[in-house]
């Protein structure tokens, strides 16, 4: 059996102590560059492995980051992960991947897997289904650094990345009205949750921006499924005046209310347009592929990676000075399914 290689064995081939040969593998700013060349140097020949439950345990860390999501069937997700994965990754540290499946047991599980774990942060998107976060305020009372990325609440103070979404809805919105639709409906996500609600809230503000009326019987409240979307088609061609445009507050929705027209063979996107949120994958690959507001996510991903990897890095008494958010610009990605002009 091979003899595992230790800092003492590399101490005593370069004749010097193993607490400086430790500090070097560190690369502690008191041990000079020449000799943590050495040490290193050394530590490769002899084939050095560091034991990184040992260094977790010296330096009360463990080097991996938690990082929690509501489904991985969303490519948005994926990509905000590949996005966390660049950041951690180039830095040395691992992720803990946990999906929710937009339950709020789940989350709760979830935190409690981490803490075993002994992340030293915590990146989490809430899931649909929860309406009170005390398990993350929780996280606080443990000094867990905790960084909220595009799902979060309005009255939770921590430090938060999202996308403008209440520029995104109205910009959308917006779009529906300049490419001549008259009545736009919009199929909602969950209000407790702040994204959705401001894109409610961006929603309406178009219409009074363009003074027009708005109409409660428009607004179909929806909980972001394919199954969702085709049953607001259904409401909605059960009103006296149906809408000609629906906003949908995420793609899913938006997939839903294509196939719900399609089945009745309603034109689009001359008689009916529609337009989601987050730009998933098979928007421009379905027909008529999806027009949708881009969430920058990968972007998302890094930025909310290096927030936290920040916040650990900070002691608690700079963490605690200033919560931290950040809002990045939504993106139009025009397609199909409202591109009047290129139906014609």
């Amino acid at each position: 059996m091979l003899k595992s290689i230790t800092i003492h064995d590399i101490a005593r081939e370069l004749k010097i102590t193993s607490g400086t040969v430790s500090r070097a593998l560190n690369d502690n700013p008191r041990i000079s560059s020449e000799t943590i060349r050495l040490v290193k140097e050394k530590a490769k020949e002899l084939n050095y492995q560091r034991n990184a439950i040992a260094s977790s345990l010296r330096s009360g860390k463990s080097h991996t980051i938690g990082v929690m999501i509501p489904s991985a069937q969303m490519n948005f997700f994926g990509s905000v992960v590949r996005g966390i994965e660049m950041i951690s990754s180039s830095l040395g540290l691992n992720i803990l991947l946990y999906q929710t499946e937009e339950s709020t047991s789940l989350e709760k599980k979830g935190i409690e897997v981490f803490l075993e774990a002994k992340v030293d942060g915590i990146l989490a998107s809430i899931a649909k289904e929860t309406t009170n976060y005390s398990h993350f305020k929780d996280l606080s009372a443990k000094a867990i650094p905790l960084v909220l990325f595009d799902r979060t609440f309005a009255d939770f103070n921590v430090p938060t990345v999202v996308i403008d979404d209440y520029k995104g809805a109205f910009n959308a919105t917006q779009h529906l009205i300049n490419v001549g639709y008259k009545r736009i409906a919009h199929v909602s996500g969950p209000q407790q949750l702040s994204n959705f609600n401001n894109r409610l809230r961006g929603y309406l503000a178009a219409l009074r921006a363009n003074e027009i009326s708005i109409d409660n019987e428009l607004i179909y409240s929806g909980d972001l499924s394919i199954q969702c979307g085709i049953a607001s088609v259904e409401y909605f061609f059960g009103l006296k005046e149906i809408p000609d445009a629906v906003f949908a507050a995420e793609d899913f929705s938006a997939l839903g209310i294509i196939k719900g027209l399609k089945d009745r063979k309603v034109n689009m996107p001359n008689d009916f347009g529609v337009i989601g949120f987050a730009n998933e994958t098979f928007g421009e690959h379905i027909s008529p592929s999806l027009s949708s507001v881009d969430q920058q996510t990968v972007e998302m991903g890094k930025t909310a990676a290096r927030l936290l990897i920040n916040m650990i890095n900070s002691s608690k008494t700079e963490t605690s000075k200033k919560i931290q958010d950040i809002v990045l610009e939504p993106l139009l990605k025009i397609r199909e399914s409202t591109a009047i002009n290129l139906a014609l």
